[in-house]
């Protein structure tokens, strides 16, 4: 109930901000359990080519509304959120840049971490220990 009042409580415009990312964070999600990868990036590259959008939302906004969204998304982990984050932000005329890295567990599992990064600076995804991740070559510019 708590949690209705509060998004009562948000001015229209947040409301209708963030029912649109938890839609694309939940077809994000859905799209990394059903398609490949690579056939996913094409469609959030065809959603990033419509255009942006004229009035700018601030990068803190984003990645409020993508926190909130997280809690009601199954399975919501760190790449769909990275994946919001970026589609956001380029629709909101950013250049975020999508950094995957992988590390060895302590068991020496190969375990891997996904983040966004703009301007140098970690946006959403930060960790204490990020930098035991090594970030893979970016996927920009890669034809997929």
């Amino acid at each position: 109930m708590r949690r209705m009042r509060n998004f009562l409580r948000l001015s229209a415009g947040d409301r209708y901000f963030l029912i649109k990312t938890l839609i694309l964070l939940a077809a994000i999600r859905l799209g990394l359990w059903l398609l490949r990868f690579s056939t996913l990036l094409k469609i959030l590259n065809r959603i990033n080519q419509q255009g942006q959008i004229s009035h700018r939302v601030s990068i803190s906004k984003i990645v409020w509304a993508v926190n909130a969204a997280t809690r009601y998304v199954p399975g919501a982990k760190c790449l769909a959120r990275a994946l919001a984050t970026q589609v956001l932000m380029n629709r909101h005329s950013y250049s975020p840049e999508l950094r995957i890295g992988v590390t060895k567990g302590e068991t020496g599992k190969l375990e891997a971490h996904a983040w966004i990064e703009y301007q140098g600076r970690v946006v959403i995804g930060n960790l204490q220990n990020l930098s035991r991740y090594m970030p893979l070559p970016s996927l920009e510019g890669v034809k997929l």
